[in-house]
């Protein structure tokens, strides 16, 4: 039987060949003395039995080497990439409950979303300053949890002296099937480093990485819920993202009560920040929010709203690590 390869490529990424062919059948119906036709493979309308039993041990074999094949290239983009030489692996989670209906409405799948992948997990890899710990990540990924299965890991890299322990096990505890890569949908591994700016990094070799907590939130909110289509709705969403991180979050005490206000006089006309239906605004919105400490200071409407917010149970990993 042909043997598969594992093998570096130029690029840096570990590549394994699968056989072609992984046995070669002897012709049963020649061995009886009879030449081979199509007519000949069933026998009153029944696949011969050795025939059915070494294809169900081929499809076995291969399905054993996609699973080795997912495992080398989720090894690939953590390992031989230059921003993940970690040092000390933390927790890891699964999760795969169904994301209630009434927070976000999502029918499609990560095939649709992404594109086929036959057996490989699709990882997500974050690098984060632990002295500004990306707020809006934690609340998406506990809504990543319930929609799909999710391989959840936290790393140390060594340009880090300490994290506090908040931060260690911010994504949850080790699933006792964190070694089975092949059980889970997506990936999240999030390296606490000194970096200026968050990084993410989805595909090592299709895409370059994204940076910026705003962005990041946009790319995995899109894998829970599709974009809007109207684009007063899509532009107002983005909108209140951009003003979360550049005034709530970095703005001066003037600019926070100017965003106070019109959250105020906008969660007085819906019950979400951008409208009827919960959306990446009110994450953005919230976490900053929490991160600038504004939350006992806001007017009547944002104190509701903050309450609903909480009430959903995704917030509480963002409330966690402040506190």
């Amino acid at each position: 039987m042909p043997m598969y390869q594992v093998k570096p490529t130029c690029g840096g990424d570990i590549k394994i060949d699968l056989p072609t062919c992984m046995y070669k059948l002897p012709n049963i119906h020649a061995q009886q003395g009879n030449s081979y036709t199509p007519e000949h493979a069933l026998q009153n309308g029944e696949v011969d039995p050795a025939v059915k039993a070494l294809e169900a041990r081929q499809d076995e074999i291969l399905r054993k080497l996609y699973e080795l094949k997912a495992a080398v290239e989720g090894l690939a983009k953590t390992v031989t990439t230059p921003d993940a030489d970690l040092d000390l692996t933390v927790s890891s989670s699964l999760s795969s409950q169904t994301l209630s209906s009434t927070t976000l409405k999502c029918t499609t799948d990560l095939d649709t979303l992404l594109g086929k992948d036959r057996g490989a997990l699709r990882d997500i890899v974050i690098n984060a300053n632990p002295a500004q710990p990306p707020l809006t990540l934690l609340v998406l990924h506990s809504l990543l949890c319930q929609r799909y299965r999710v391989l959840s890991t936290v790393h140390v890299h060594s340009s880090v002296a300490s994290v506090l322990p908040q931060l260690l096990s911010c994504l949850g505890p080790r699933h006792v099937d964190s070694y089975a890569r092949h059980l889970f949908q997506l990936g999240f591994t999030l390296i606490w480093k000194d970096v200026p700016k968050l990084q993410m990094k989805f595909s090592i070799r299709d895409m370059c990485p994204i940076e910026g907590e705003a962005n990041v939130a946009r790319f995995l909110f899109k894998l829970l819920a599709p974009h809007p289509s109207d684009p007063a709705l899509a532009t107002l969403v983005d909108s209140w993202v951009d003003t979360a991180f550049f005034q709530l979050a970095e703005g001066s005490a003037k600019e926070h009560a100017a965003v106070l206000r019109a959250l105020n006089s906008a969660l007085g006309r819906n019950p979400w920040v951008a409208g009827p239906e919960f959306s990446l605004a009110d994450i953005a919105c919230y976490c900053c929010i929490l991160r600038s400490g504004l939350a006992s200071s806001a007017p009547a409407n944002v104190q509701r709203w903050l309450k609903s917010c909480e009430n959903l149970g995704h917030f509480s990993p963002a409330k966690v690590v402040v506190q």
